[in-house]
């Protein structure tokens, strides 16, 4: 890499000049190209608005979630102790791929089919992470928590609308 200061040229990966000591490892960060890329990488999730986070107890009744989730219209639920800490997520492909067809659904536990330890992000996360995560896990909602509360919850259509704003302009 070649320094900006005296146009010395370094070893690639070298975290600072040879020569006049200039640091070099901020060189290697991705720079943007366009809004899109700036977006993604300098907004934080928290620019998505996110929904309040529907919760509900590990020891509800499925039939109780799948109604809350009719009721505030998510698709998907964060599943909380009794101290408001999330210890999962219920979502409708969890009724659709596991659930659907089973007897007496409506009676089993919350716990039961739910997702333990799911993947979350934190408000001060930027974009790509939540994205990155979402694509790494195929996961359409992704909790937002603050001390391992849920403070909110985004979705890919969220994402997706914030970036198709930019395809507007």
């Amino acid at each position: 890499m070649r320094c900006p200061a005296c146009d010395h040229v370094n070893p690639p990966g070298a975290d600072e000049c040879e020569r006049c000591q200039m640091p070099l490892s901020t060189l290697d960060l991705p720079q943007p190209q366009g809004p899109v890329e700036t977006s993604l990488m300098t907004d934080t999730v928290m620019v998505l608005q996110p929904r309040p986070p529907v919760t509900i107890a590990a020891d509800a009744p499925l039939g109780a979630a799948m109604q809350a989730m009719v009721q505030h219209k998510v698709g998907a639920l964060l599943v909380t102790d009794p101290q408001g800490v999330l210890i999962g997520i219920l979502t409708e492909r969890d009724f659709l791929l596991r659930i659907a067809g089973t007897a007496d659904y409506e009676r089993h536990l919350v716990r039961d089919y739910m997702t333990p330890q799911p993947e979350t992000v934190q408000s001060s996360d930027i974009l790509a992470v939540a994205l990155a995560r979402m694509d790494a896990g195929g996961y359409r909602h992704l909790p937002v928590v603050h001390n391992g509360q849920p403070v909110g919850v985004i979705s890919i259509r969220d994402v997706l609308r914030h970036l198709t704003r930019f395809c507007m302009e």
